[in-house]
């Protein structure tokens, strides 16, 4: 393996612009796709076990993971947008091949742990709908997700945004259906909003909520994802739209219709997360079993009747269909930006599917495999995190587009924020 030299990134001097508001539709897309993560199998159990033990007492939680959500992810996009790379990519620039590729395999344990969720998820789905064994069922989203790709790799990036976004409604659809048979209690919901706890249980249950949500593969890829959907010179992505050919106000217009798409997108994603607490603490209440997603299934068909059930099991399936995909093009981009490789997403996606077969294989339990990729998620976080919110502050990279101290200011608090509640998470267990 060569080792490439660093590169010097260049600066974003820019002039002043305002942004073609008629432009911000056709712009939308990217942290749509980024959004898949905030809705995978791994969140589905979280919000539906916290809804079941607790009712509405912990709704504070999903709210205020949502606003560090935006704030974390428009930072991702923002980096892509201005500087043309991928988080990996500004990284694998600045670092020397050491701590280069230290950084890289911990980037592909987190990736390959993210793949590991999502897989297990999909198959736990295919099992609740057909009766697929889990094995089977994990081959057969790995066999999907790899069509998926292939879509991106012959019909370019729109199309795949498309076919992803079709997805998350999929999944809106199937995790809100309850709600129109088990509506929840205005006051129960207000109430939920007061921050509060009820015993050492429900810290636990909210540092896993809240950790759980800041996902590392999702700030990687949402700074590639606008990268490849714009290219590494942003006004030439807008000169199809006859607005500008001047890079300042490209960079301008970019930025306006990307604060659009990550607050649009991830207002998506909270609903649905929210959702998913009310309508198992409106109709899952005390119910035993539902600290697994199979257990939280039984229960809605009991308490909701098997319609419902079945459209909750086929959102699950396409959270984990349309995550995967997305953690395989996360993978890929941490490849290329920290090692300088290239790997085809379908040969990755392969290789990539063989742990998560061969723990089905053998019979690992699927909650335990959830949780134990949730805990390794959790150690990614500060690398993903924190490399973030220096670089969005550093001028020679940035330049005028830099944090200002107010925003880098808030940034820290969700760092030091979202550290603790993980590391608080890891202690209690390993403790327990």
């Amino acid at each position: 393996m060569t080792d490439a030299p660093p590169q010097v990134l260049p600066a974003a001097h820019e002039p002043t612009g305002r942004r073609p508001r008629h432009l911000t539709p056709t712009l939308l897309g990217p942290a749509f796709v980024a959004a898949i993560a905030y809705v995978d199998p791994g969140n589905v159990a979280a919000n539906l076990t916290a809804g079941a033990r607790y009712g509405y007492l912990l709704l504070w939680v999903l709210v205020a993971a949502n606003v560090i959500a935006v704030l974390v992810q428009y930072q991702s996009a923002k980096l892509g947008i201005v500087t043309g790379e991928s988080l990996p990519g500004v990284l694998g620039a600045r670092l020397r091949r050491g701590p280069r590729l230290a950084f890289w395999l911990q980037a592909e344990v987190v990736a390959a742990a993210t793949d590991l969720a999502e897989i297990v998820g999909g198959a736990i789905a295919l099992h609740l709908l057909f009766g697929v064994p889990l094995p089977v069922g994990g081959l057969v989203v790995g066999g999907v997700s790899m069509l998926l790709l292939a879509t991106q790799n012959r019909y370019g990036q729109r199309r795949f945004e498309s076919v992803v976004v079709g997805l998350l409604l999929v999944i809106t659809v199937g995790f809100l259906t309850g709600l129109l048979f088990s509506p929840p209690d205005a006051r129960g919901v207000l109430s939920g909003l007061v921050p509060r706890f009820d015993g050492p249980d429900s810290v636990l249950l909210a540092a896993s909520m809240l950790g759980a949500t800041v996902m590392p593969h999702a700030i990687y890829v949402h700074s590639a994802l606008v990268r490849d959907r714009f290219g590494r010179a942003p006004e030439h992505a807008l000169e199809a739209h006859h607005a500008t050919d001047r890079p300042g106000l490209a960079h301008r217009t970019l930025l306006g219709a990307t604060r659009w798409d990550v607050a649009g997108a991830l207002l998506l994603a909270g609903l649905v997360n929210i959702g998913l607490l009310l309508l198992a603490a409106s109709g899952l209440r005390g119910v035993p079993g539902t600290d697994s997603i199979e257990g939280a299934h039984a229960a809605i068909q009991s308490a909701l009747g098997p319609g419902v059930a079945i459209v909750f099991a086929i959102g699950l399936l396409a959270s984990g269909l349309a995550s995967t995909s997305v953690g395989a093009y996360a993978g890929a981009t941490i490849m290329e930006g920290l090692v300088h490789r290239q790997i085809p997403l379908l040969v990755r996606r392969a290789v990539t599917l063989i742990p998560a077969l061969v723990l089905l294989a053998v019979g690992a339990d699927p909650t335990w495999t959830l949780v134990v990729s949730q805990v390794v998620l959790s150690f990614g976080i500060p690398f993903a995190v924190i490399p973030l919110v220096r670089l969005t502050r550093d001028r020679s990279l940035m330049g005028e587009h830099r944090n200002g101290p107010w925003t880098h200011a808030a940034l820290v608090l969700v760092v030091v924020l979202v550290v603790a509640l993980n590391l608080t998470l890891l202690g209690l267990l390993v403790a327990g």
